[in-house]
């Protein structure tokens, strides 16, 4: 499996809800065109001053994204780059509602 871990902020005025409804519908259309596998709940960040010591981000909120391989993750990547409808405005309604984002790629082994 290769994953995707997104951290990330709310936009101002943007509920969890909003951006949780967005996320789902986005997924659910990236699996039905086999570019995803799954997708976690979404986290809020808990500091904890023994099991937390990346001070180096301070996002607040996260969530996984798991494909089967290196190949499908890239193909997905390819299908939002390509700007086609309605991949792009459906990408864009959860991109929108985020800020100050990191995305962290690994594969299993």
């Amino acid at each position: 499996m290769f994953h995707m871990l997104s951290c990330f902020d709310l936009k101002k005025g943007v509920s969890i809800n909003e951006f949780s409804e967005s996320n789902t519908v986005f997924a659910t259309h990236m699996k039905e065109l086999d570019l995803l596998e799954s997708i976690g709940p979404i986290g809020q960040r808990q500091k904890h001053p023994v099991m937390d010591t990346d001070d180096e981000r301070s996002q607040e909120y996260f969530f996984l994204m798991s494909f089967k391989d290196r190949e499908q993750c890239d193909r997905a990547v390819d299908c939002i780059q390509s700007s086609a409808e309605p991949e792009i405005s459906i990408h864009h309604d959860v991109s929108c509602k985020i800020d100050n984002y990191v995305f962290v790629c690994w594969a299993d082994i």
